[in-house]
């Protein structure tokens, strides 16, 4: 990350000594909103919020009173601190508020103090008991409620649809100024967020994202400021540059997300209902009753479907749909694998052991022909018992050393914790 500017000394408030709530509001030029902001908002939480709490004025280079202000707010106002720098950047500013500051959750909101204060408690409560790892503010959830122009909606849509599309995201509102981190996991995280300007929160929820930390989203009452002095132009060139730029250091590796998932990553949720992982005697006793099950199905499917399709096309069908049911089953039951992660490329696999078993009793069945002119529906049948023995012996053998093989997270070595 770049380096940032060495603050100026902050006067803290002894009782303010270890907040569990930081708030930051960056500013630059706010000398005639600045006032009434923080007062609003100490007023706010001194009312409603039970911890003890922390307001930082985070100015980056202001060039107006707004530094005059900040001093006379700090003066004036219990659990208020001044944070001045030399350099412009709002991502700056709040890298090196959240770095100082000694919360235990560190947050941040715009100073036109466009969302609704009520949210502040939903937005940070999970983090202080320790359920999420950060937590933003969405405008865009069918809860929220939002007043603003035609224009700003339709960039704010656009751009978390591009997210989506280029970098995976899966948040709902990136340029909310309204979020919260905790401390132990900002501690980690900032030092790889290299952007000091508007892009700061999209790399940061990103590098987040991919480490498996959990995002909390709280709807918000959002009441857009008119007199806004966000350069939408140069905003937006400046956060395409950072998608393209967080996608070559994602897609080469250069972050440590391995490392961070495994300190501070959630476990993968255990289903108690599902079977697990048996070992090798259950597997093989739910297989064959599974495939007892399959068997049976698939020879009623290829009696239905015999007169209309011929044998070739009945033991076609009939074999696809039960070797998609197949899968599905000993996925779950047999291999005790749930959820959707990796469903559609076990169910290709199972389909690629589906086609050796259609040609071995399509083998089965054109050896049968070619030995015996038009022979019994029984004969048919036994052949094809016979070839799915085969081919089921085959196919446990893939799926349990192929499909279904354990396989270690990419990046993680046998000696490395996985979270």
């Amino acid at each position: 990350m770049t380096s940032l500017a060495e603050p100026h000394t902050m006067t803290i408030d002894p009782a303010a000594a270890h907040p569990v709530l930081d708030v930051t509001i960056p500013v630059y030029n706010e000398e005639r909103d600045l006032g009434p902001a923080v007062r609003r908002l100490h007023e706010h939480l001194t009312r409603n919020f039970p911890y003890p709490f922390l307001i930082t004025i985070a100015d980056n280079a202001s060039t107006d009173a707004t530094p005059e202000v900040a001093a006379e707010l700090v003066a004036t106002m219990s659990n208020v601190r001044q944070l001045r720098l030399s350099e412009k950047g709002r991502g700056r500013a709040l890298a090196a508020a959240w770095s100082a500051s000694t919360a235990e959750v560190l947050a941040y909101m715009d100073v036109d103090l466009s969302t609704d204060l009520s949210a502040v408690l939903p937005l940070v409560a999970p983090l202080i008991s320790g359920h999420s790892d950060l937590a933003i503010g969405s405008r865009l959830t069918r809860q929220s409620r939002v007043i603003r122009g035609t224009k700003r909606e339709f960039i704010s849509r656009c751009y978390n649809l591009l997210l989506r599309s280029t970098l995976r995201t899966r948040f709902s509102d990136a340029q909310c100024g309204f979020k919260a981190i905790r401390a132990d996991v900002g501690k980690r995280l900032l030092p790889l967020v290299r952007d000091t300007g508007w892009f700061f929160d999209t790399e940061l929820l990103v590098l987040a994202e991919r480490s498996g930390l959990r995002i909390h989203e709280v709807p918000v009452d959002w009441i857009d400021d008119p007199d806004s002095r966000v350069d939408i132009m140069a905003t937006a060139l400046a956060d395409l540059r950072g998608i393209v730029r967080v996608g070559r250091a994602l897609s080469s590796g250069q972050l440590p997300l391995a490392e961070i998932r495994a300190q501070l990553g959630r476990q993968p949720l255990s289903d108690p209902t599902a079977p697990g992982a048996p070992g090798l005697l259950r597997q093989l006793v739910r297989f064959i009753a599974i495939g007892v099950l399959s068997t049976l199905a698939y020879l009623l499917l290829f009696l239905l479907m015999h007169g209309a399709l011929g044998s070739q096309g009945a033991n076609f069908f009939a074999l696809l749909i039960t070797a998609i049911a197949n899968t599905a089953a000993n996925r779950r039951l047999t291999f005790g694998i749930s959820g959707k992660d990796k469903a559609a490329t076990h169910q290709f696999q199972g389909l690629m052991v589906f086609g050796l078993g259609l040609v071995l009793t399509s083998g089965a069945l054109a050896v049968l022909n070619a030995v015996v002119a038009k022979p019994p529906r029984a004969t048919e049948l036994v052949t094809l018992v016979a070839a799915n023995l085969l081919a089921t012996v085959l196919r446990f053998v893939l799926l349990r050393h192929w499909v279904f093989a354990a396989r270690r997270p990419a990046g993680v070595s046998e000696t490395t914790p996985v979270h």
